[in-house]
C-alpha cells in the first residue's frame, strides 16, 4: 500500500501536541485512515519479528453494544463517542506465521510450538510493544486515541475471540477529540529523573 507522506504530523504533533482523548466529535473515520495507521503501526520492531498483535476496529452500533458492558462503567461514555473503538489483542500461536515472518530462521516455528509458555509469555510482551506504536500510529494519520486499561479482557475474550488463540490487552477509541475532551496535560519525569547514564 502506498502511503501519501505529503501530510505527516511532525514529531511533536505525535508525541507533544496530542494527549490522550476522552471525548470525539461525530466525524467518522475512513477505511483509508485504518489502513494508513495499520501500514505504520505494523514497523513496531519485535522478537524475531513475530508481530503478535491482532486489531479488532468495532465501528458499527451492533459491534459497540457488544463491547461496551464489558468496560468499566466510567469507560463506557469514552467508547460510546468514538467513530472506532480498536481491541487490541496477542495472538498466542503467531508462530503459525514465522515461516513468512522470519524466512532465515526455518526450526522457529517447531521450536516455539512445543513451548506454549515461552509462546504466551512472547506474545503479550511483543503485542505491547506494538500497541504503544498503534497508538503513535493514531496520532501520526491525525487522529486521536483514548486508550483504556479499565476492560473485562476474560468478557472480551469470550464475546469476541471464542475458538480463537486471542488474549485481549487494551482498547483504544480513536477518532477526532472533541473540544473540551481531554484534560490538560499532566507533568512529566525530566531527564534528569528518568535518565541515568553508564
Amino acid at each position: 500500500m502506498m502511503i501519501d507522506t505529503g501530510n505527516q504530523p511532525t514529531a511533536e504533533g505525535i508525541f507533544t501536541d496530542r494527549h490522550t482523548a476522552y471525548s470525539f466529535t461525530a466525524e467518522p473515520v475512513t477505511d483509508a485512515e485504518l489502513a494508513h495507521l495499520y501500514e505504520l503501526a505494523k514497523f513496531a520492531p519485535t522478537a524475531m519479528n513475530s508481530q503478535p498483535l491482532r486489531i479488532t476496529f468495532v465501528r458499527t452500533e451492533a459491534g459497540k453494544q457488544r463491547l461496551l458492558p464489558l468496560l468499566a462503567e466510567g469507560n463506557r461514555a469514552k467508547a460510546e463517542s468514538a467513530p472506532v473503538i480498536a481491541i487490541l489483542a496477542a495472538d498466542t500461536d503467531f508462530h503459525e506465521h514465522l515461516p513468512v515472518l522470519l524466512p532465515q530462521n526455518p526450526s522457529a516455528k517447531d521450536g516455539l510450538a512445543a513451548n506454549d509458555e515461552r509462546r504466551a509469555q512472547m506474545a503479550l510482551n511483543n503485542a505491547w510493544l506494538q500497541s504503544g506504536a498503534f497508538i503513535l500510529a493514531v496520532r501520526a494519520v491525525g487522529l486521536d486515541a483514548g486508550p483504556m486499561g479499565g476492560i473485562d479482557a476474560a468478557g472480551i475474550d469470550q464475546e469476541f475471540f471464542a475458538g480463537t488463540s486471542l488474549k485481549t490487552i487494551l482498547v483504544v477509541n480513536i477518532g477526532h477529540v472533541a473540544d473540551g475532551g481531554s484534560f490538560p496535560r499532566n507533568p512529566r519525569l525530566s531527564f534528569g529523573d528518568a535518565v541515568s547514564l553508564a
